[in-house]
């Protein structure tokens, strides 16, 4: 896998505004999106496997140009998007979360929205709710941030319990129920939630059901010093997410998903994600294991990481490089393991070692 990525800076404006409509396309190809995922699976061509390569190289490059230093998290966000999942970014204050989930939004050309969750924040809030319209004399639906493509929710432990729990359906599901009515959420759809790892006083927070929804949670970490310098020269004198401007569609992002979705997976893979997971339930430092969810989870992430690599079948090395950070947060570590200062990072490290890896992944 290249070490960087570059590519054309062509762009188009980007919609914040969760209301407007659909990119012209964008609905023809959710259309080709639903009958693809019910076709037979047909193998990639090659120019398929470079042009999806190239198309997450740009938004790489993007959004490198305001997150200096930090390409892996990077292309692990766009390995996220590109299979569908959700993203939790857990750091430290004023390392660059809420940056890097702006910056990846900005990068795309659909409809963003931003959510600041406060414990006053309410489910519809989130969700929406239904006026009554006096001249027609009916209610009348109207959809909230969540019906956006791409969804910050932006120190998500800050709110109620409540509200937290109405991204469950929207996450999971793709669609959100108001009023005993269910309204679709159009692809491509992706939360990027951001909280801090400290000063939990007044947070709530999040569940293991929850937690769950989440394919990744990622950490960006302190900055090199020669980074970190080239960081306040920078956004002291010019605000580089200002300069930023997208570089690939919404349509382009949904035919890079409906690709990682004919990647191939060989039966020993499968069976090495299974006894990865399962293997998480037998370890005594872990109360609580990964679900069958965590595997799908694992395997959507490798068959895109796998992609990106200009292969359209996975290899050990993709699930192995994305296993910490998509089993991680699933686990709920025993009450002894804390004590003793055990990770739950540092026990899916070693399940790495231990668990035996297929000879063959292709």
């Amino acid at each position: 896998m290249p070490d960087k990525f570059s590519g054309p800076s062509e762009s188009q404006p980007l919609v914040e505004s969760p209301a407007s409509p659909p990119e012209p396309g964008l609905a023809e190809a959710m259309s080709t999106f639903s009958l693809v995922s019910r076709s037979p699976v047909l193998p990639l061509a090659e120019e398929e496997m470079e042009e999806v390569a190239r198309q997450a190289a740009h938004i790489v490059a993007s959004v490198a140009s305001v997150i200096l230093g930090k390409d892996e998290v990077i292309r692990a966000c766009v390995v996220a998007l590109l299979a569908g999942g959700h993203l939790l970014i857990e750091d430290f204050p004023g390392v660059g979360k809420t940056l890097l989930a702006k910056s990846l939004a900005r990068s795309i050309d659909c409809r963003f929205a931003r959510i600041q969750f406060t414990p006053d924040l309410l489910p519809s809030d989130v969700t929406g709710v239904s006026v009554f319209n006096q001249q027609s004399g009916e209610f009348e639906f109207r959809p909230g941030p969540i019906f956006a493509n791409i969804v910050l929710a932006d120190e998500v432990n800050r709110a109620s319990p409540k509200t937290q729990s109405s991204l469950l359906e929207c996450m999971e599901e793709r669609q959100a129920t108001v009023d005993n009515i269910t309204h679709q959420i159009e692809p491509p759809f992706m939360v990027i939630a951001t909280q801090n790892p400290i000063e939990y006083e007044g947070t709530y927070p999040l569940p293991e059901a929850q937690l769950d929804r989440f394919m990744m949670r990622l950490s960006l970490g302190y900055p090199s010093p020669e980074v970190e310098e080239t960081i306040i020269q920078e956004q002291t004198s010019r605000d580089p997410l200002a300069e930023l401007k997208p570089v690939v569609t919404g349509t382009k992002v949904l035919t890079m998903t409906q690709a990682v979705t004919r990647v191939r997976v060989a039966p020993a893979l499968r069976r090495y994600v299974v006894a990865l997971v399962a293997a998480t339930r037998e370890q005594r430092e872990i109360y609580l294991g990964a679900s069958p969810r965590a595997g799908i989870a694992l395997t959507r992430a490798a068959k895109a990481l796998a992609l990106l690599r200009g292969r359209d079948f996975v290899v050990p090395k993709d699930i192995k490089d994305l296993a910490v950070q998509v089993l991680a947060h699933r686990l709920v570590l025993s009450p002894d393991a804390k004590v003793h200062g055990l990770s739950a990072e540092g026990v899916v490290s070693r399940l790495l070692e231990t668990v035996p890896v297929p000879q063959t992944g292709g």
